[in-house]
C-alpha cells in the first residue's frame, strides 16, 4: 500500500500528525508513507524514519515572488514531484483549500481514495471548500484532540480502531557527551516562555519563582524573535541559574526540547514537541482551551490551567518537583 499524507503547517499541527505514521504501519506493515509539508518543517518530519519521501511545499516563500520565472519553475517542479507516484490513499488532515488543491493534484491508483475532514474542530481555520477534492469526507466531533484528528480520520477510512497511545516516532534523547555545544552536559530545565499572542503568556513573576524553586538546576531560555529575546534577557536578569540561548534554528530548538530533564512552556509548538518526546513536561494554558492540545499520552506530562484560568506558580512548582522526583 502507498499512502500520501498532506499536512503542510504549522509546527504544532505537523507534530500532532506524526502518530498517523505508526498507526498506519501497525495496521499495514510494509506500507510506504510519503508526506507533503511546508519546507520549513521538512526536518521535523525527517526525524520519523518511517516516512519514505518528503515532498517540500514552499507556498510561504513562493507568495513573495510569484511573478518570477524561477518561482514558477519551482511550482511546476513541486507538482511534477507530487505526481511521480500513484497512491492507494491520500489523506488531507488539514482541511484547507491549499491542502485540497495538493490532494486534488496527487495521483491515485484505480479505485484509490482521497480522504479528508468533513468538518473542522472548534476555533480551527477549516475551509469547507476543501471537500470538493475528497472521495471520502470523515466527520469528527468538533472537540476532537489535535493528535486524535488525523489518527481517527485514517482509522475510520481504513477500518481499524484507534486504541493505543500515540507514537510520534521520534528519537531518544542524546547522550550528554554528544549534545550540541549550546546545551549543558548536566540536567537542565527549559522554559518555553515565548508566544506570538500576549494573552497566552505566563507572568514574569511566575517564571522567576519557578526558576528559584528549581535552583541550582540550570534553566535555558530560548527565543524566536527580538521581542522574545528581550523578554528572555529580562527574565535571566532575575534568575541566577538562567542562561539566554543564542539564536537557534528550528531543529536546534527541537534538540533543546529533546534533551531537557524538565520542559515548562506555554501553549506553543516547542512545548508540544517536548511532550511528544515524552520528556518531563509541564504545559501551561492561559488563553487557549486545554482539550485541544494537552499532552495526554504519558504521566510524564502535566497540563495546568485552561482558557482564561492560568495556573499559579505554586501549582507549577509542585508539578515540577513531582516530575523531577519521579524521573
Amino acid at each position: 500500500m502507498k499512502i500520501l499524507l498532506v499536512r503542510v503547517s504549522s509546527l504544532g499541527d505537523v507534530l500532532h500528525n506524526l502518530p498517523m505514521v505508526a498507526d498506519l504501519l501497525r495496521r499495514h506493515p510494509g506500507a510506504t508513507i510519503d508526506w507533503v509539508v511546508e519546507e520549513g518543517y521538512v526536518s521535523l518530519v525527517r526525524l520519523n524514519p518511517n516516512v519514505r519521501k518528503i515532498i517540500p511545499w514552499s507556498l510561504r516563500r513562493w507568495r513573495k515572488s510569484l511573478g518570477k520565472k524561477e518561482t514558477r519553475a519551482e511550482i511546476r517542479a513541486f507538482f511534477a514531484n507530487l505526481r511521480e507516484d500513484e497512491y492507494d490513499v491520500v489523506f488531507d488532515t488539514q482541511g484547507l483549500l491549499k491542502t485540497g488543491i495538493i490532494m486534488g493534484a496527487a495521483r491515485v491508483k484505480k479505485g484509490g481514495r482521497k480522504v479528508g475532514l468533513a468538518n473542522g474542530s472548534e476555533g480551527s481555520g477549516y475551509e469547507g471548500i476543501s471537500r470538493i477534492f475528497h472521495t471520502d469526507s470523515i466527520p469528527l466531533d468538533p472537540r476532537t484532540h489535535a493528535v486524535a484528528r488525523g489518527r481517527l480520520v485514517a482509522g475510520k477510512a481504513l477500518g481499524y480502531p484507534v486504541d493505543t497511545a500515540p507514537d510520534f516516532g521520534l528519537p531518544a534523547p542524546q547522550a550528554a557527551d554528544t549534545r550540541p555545544d549550546f546545551l549543558p552536559r548536566e540536567d537542565y530545565a527549559v522554559f518555553f516562555h515565548g508566544t506570538a499572542r500576549a494573552a497566552k503568556k505566563w507572568s514574569d513573576a511566575n517564571w522567576i519563582a519557578l526558576a528559584a524553586a528549581l535552583a541550582p538546576m540550570p534553566v535555558l531560555l530560548p527565543w524566536g524573535s527580538p521581542a522574545e529575546r528581550a523578554d528572555a534577557e529580562s527574565l535571566a536578569a532575575a534568575m541566577p541559574n538562567a542562561c539566554v540561548l543564542p539564536k537557534l534554528s528550528m531543529m536546534d530548538a527541537v534538540k533543546v526540547a529533546q534533551n531537557a530533564a524538565l520542559a515548562v512552556g506555554v501553549d506553543t509548538g516547542l512545548t508540544h514537541i517536548a511532550a511528544a518526546f515524552v520528556r518531563p513536561t509541564i504545559e501551561i494554558y492561559a488563553d487557549s482551551p486545554k482539550w485541544k492540545t494537552e499532552g495526554n499520552w504519558s504521566d510524564r506530562i502535566v497540563n495546568l490551567g485552561d482558557l482564561g484560568t492560568p495556573p499559579s506558580s505554586d501549582e507549577v512548582i509542585a508539578a515540577a518537583r513531582e516530575l523531577l522526583a519521579r524521573t
